[in-house]
């Protein structure tokens, strides 16, 4: 039987679930866990989103086995994510072959494409066709004609015929960031990772991430390497690590594991001290007043704990700390309160409220009462501290169909400092 806490209802497995808190909770809480990760691939779909999770059969859907190198980010990430949303990057050439009047052609573009092979056998009154890569038959077929063959890598035509033939000509193509920013809008993720030095790169992501955060109301986070961008939506990570197997996982490359590592912290949760899943030591060693440097400028830094690596300070890259914007938004933790509720109040309203309640007194102390049962239960969770009914104001707003919310919150962050006196008695 299943069983173990829950923030939301949605478990998939029969079982019992239990939290202990003084009330109980309600099902508001938006789900994290969500990294969407674009990548160069060498095989797979194109132009197009395409999720994965713990139950994905990764061969079937992109045509690479999952230990190919090829994949090693998307296993860095899946180290933490419950689900990543992948986008491939590059477009080239499919691969191709004709073998008598049968001509193969790959499902999707890429080099991984010229490891296929085809192998058609004449039976009595059908063909046997079969799909091997690296010579490993993967796929067996019987069919009379063309239209029976359902090959989840390749796309057939002409008329059967019996032979063998290898496929070639496939391409990777080159990488295309903008199809990826215009698909990443309409998609539903928490964080996304980019593994890449370009500088221009980067800074279309930093636009991407204002413009989704401050103009859409989206409230994701980007992460990049070695980026001062001096904004709460861009975490930036300044070195790697070296994994146990001696793998170098660059800073670029581990942007994706600290990504999905973010899109897991829940809201009463902090990445700080938290483990490099797989790593042996950092790659990059700092002294001590680097890395407090390197903190004031907002940079990820991962650093050597005994046999672990962990995070030396969970933040993002915001430093131009004012009396409005405190250094509280710099702390990845409190901002995932503040993002969340955000998030989660627009739910409640757009769940309940829109088009359904009346905008009158009534209703509007129906909806300032879901607010405050969903802080309150944010504060059960040791997300805020110190909920009262009077810091919460819903107030008919300038036209008679709108509303105006007002809340005074305090995020809790996690102890990180602790400063010991001791007198000699």
């Amino acid at each position: 039987m299943a069983g173990g806490t829950f923030l939301t209802q949605n478990k998939i497995r029969p079982g019992v679930y239990i939290n202990f808190l003084s009330q109980e909770t309600q099902n508001t809480f938006s789900e994290r866990g969500t990294v969407l990760l674009p990548l160069a691939l060498p095989f797979g779909p194109e132009g197009t989103i395409v999720s994965i999770d713990r139950d994905t059969d990764v061969f079937q859907l992109l045509g690479i086995y999952e230990d190919d190198p090829s994949l090693f980010l998307l296993r860095e990430g899946a180290k933490r994510a419950k689900k990543i949303l992948l986008y491939r990057l590059n477009t080239g050439e499919k691969a191709t072959a004709t073998g008598g009047t049968l001509t193969a052609t790959a499902r999707f573009s890429g080099s991984y494409g010229n490891r296929f092979s085809v192998s058609v056998k004449e039976g009595d009154g059908s063909f046997t066709v079969s799909v091997l890569l690296n010579g490993k038959e993967e796929e067996k077929m019987e069919a009379v004609d063309t239209e029976g063959l359902h090959s989840a890598f390749i796309d057939f035509s002409g008329t059967l015929s019996a032979g063998s033939f290898s496929l070639s000509g496939g391409t990777d193509g080159e990488e295309d960031y903008e199809g990826f920013f215009d698909q990443a809008k309409t998609a539903s993720f928490d964080t996304f990772a980019l593994a890449c030095e370009d500088t221009g790169i980067k800074e279309q992501a930093v636009s991407f991430v204002k413009e989704m955060r401050e103009t859409e109301g989206v409230k994701i986070q980007g992460v990049l390497s070695d980026t001062q961008a001096d904004y709460e939506g861009i975490i930036s990570v300044k070195n790697g690590v070296i994994l146990s197997d001696g793998t170098v996982v660059s800073k670029e490359e581990a942007t994706v594991y600290f990504a999905a590592m973010t899109a897991a912290a829940q809201v009463n949760q902090s990445n700080t001290y938290d483990t490099y899943d797989g790593a042996a030591a950092a790659y990059g060693e700092f002294t001590g007043s680097q890395i407090e440097e390197y903190l004031k400028q907002g940079q990820i830094v991962f650093v050597g704990k005994g046999d672990r690596v962990v995070v030396e300070k969970d933040i993002n890259t915001f430093t131009s700390f004012t009396s409005e914007k405190g250094q509280i938004f710099s702390k990845n933790r409190p901002l995932r309160v503040l993002d969340g509720l955000a998030k989660d109040i627009r739910t409640i309203f757009e769940n309940g409220y829109i088009g359904k309640a009346h905008n009158t007194p009534d209703g509007r102390r129906l909806l300032k009462a879901d607010i405050l049962s969903y802080l309150r239960t944010l504060e059960d969770l040791g997300a805020v501290l110190s909920v009262e009914e009077e810091d919460i104001s819903v107030l008919e707003g300038e036209t008679e169909d709108s509303v105006v919310v007002e809340l005074l919150v305090q995020p809790v962050d996690s102890m990180e400092k602790l400063y010991v006196t001791v007198v000699a008695a």
